[in-house]
């Protein structure tokens, strides 16, 4: 799979998401939250979900004390919601607003790194519920609010290791190719029927806490942070990338 770039030195506008609520998935840590502050540094409504609502406050606090719109917190374990949690959660944002512009699916798991014949089912298990279930599910229950919107995107977390098949990898990697299939069958789905844009994004090498536990022998400061890869994340939730669906991304 050849992966794309985002325009060689894009800089979005100031108020590219103005206007526009986005859901972020993991939006505590690492990656999410730099996501969730960049989106609403850019003018959006974030709606942060996550596990902990200690670092939720945190991200909320930030956001509100940089000036931006009052952000909404979602706390939700991934790995033990059962569905009726998400149509749950669908009905409660339809009662609030009017349309959802956006979902970043950032959460997931890393799993145990072990050859698939000493995987352990639970484990396995508990991998696939977080990282492909969960965000089936959160989807298709928020599909109705995405069509109201004029234009929206849904980003899929994806991994060079779900592109390509590496040893070792177990449960994630085979996660990220269901990811990678599910943005291809969704976008297919919706290109012809919809304002909604699917497409996946590969962050590659950042320092991020999973980034440090699945490669312990590397020095975090050689990859980049978090919030020095958010321009691909920008382009692919705002307008400037309106059209493009159906494809994979590396973010640099």
């Amino acid at each position: 799979m050849t992966a794309l770039l985002i325009p060689d030195n894009y800089r979005p506008r100031a108020d590219l998401l103005a206007g526009k609520s986005i859901l972020v998935t993991g939006a505590g840590d690492g990656i999410g939250r730099a996501a969730a502050l960049s989106y609403a540094r850019h003018g959006a409504t974030v709606l942060l979900l996550g596990r902990t609502e200690s670092k939720l406050e945190a991200v909320y606090d930030e956001i509100e004390a940089a000036g931006g719109a009052k952000p909404g917190i979602i706390e939700l374990d991934l790995a033990t919601a059962a569905e009726d949690n998400y149509a749950t959660l669908a009905a409660s944002l339809a009662e609030e607003l009017p349309s959802l512009h956006g979902i970043l699916h950032n959460a997931a798991l890393l799993g145990e790194r072990r050859p698939i014949a000493d995987a352990g089912y639970k484990s396995w298990s508990t991998v696939m519920q977080v990282n492909v279930n969960a965000q089936f599910l959160l989807t298709r229950y928020l599909l109705p609010l995405l069509q109201q919107a004029p234009g929206a995107s849904i980003i899929l977390t994806s991994s060079g290791v779900g592109r390509v098949g590496k040893a070792y990898w177990g449960a994630y990697a085979v996660s990220k190719f269901a990811t990678e299939g599910f943005m291809q069958v969704l976008a297919d789905e919706l290109q012809n029927t919809s304002n909604i844009r699917v497409n996946s994004l590969n962050p590659r090498g950042t320092n991020t806490a999973m980034r440090r536990a699945a490669y312990p022998a590397e020095t975090p400061t050689n990859n980049p942070s978090p919030q020095d890869i958010m321009p691909a994340y920008l382009y692919l939730m705002g307008n400037d990338s309106a059209g493009i669906t159906g494809k994979a991304f590396d973010a640099r």
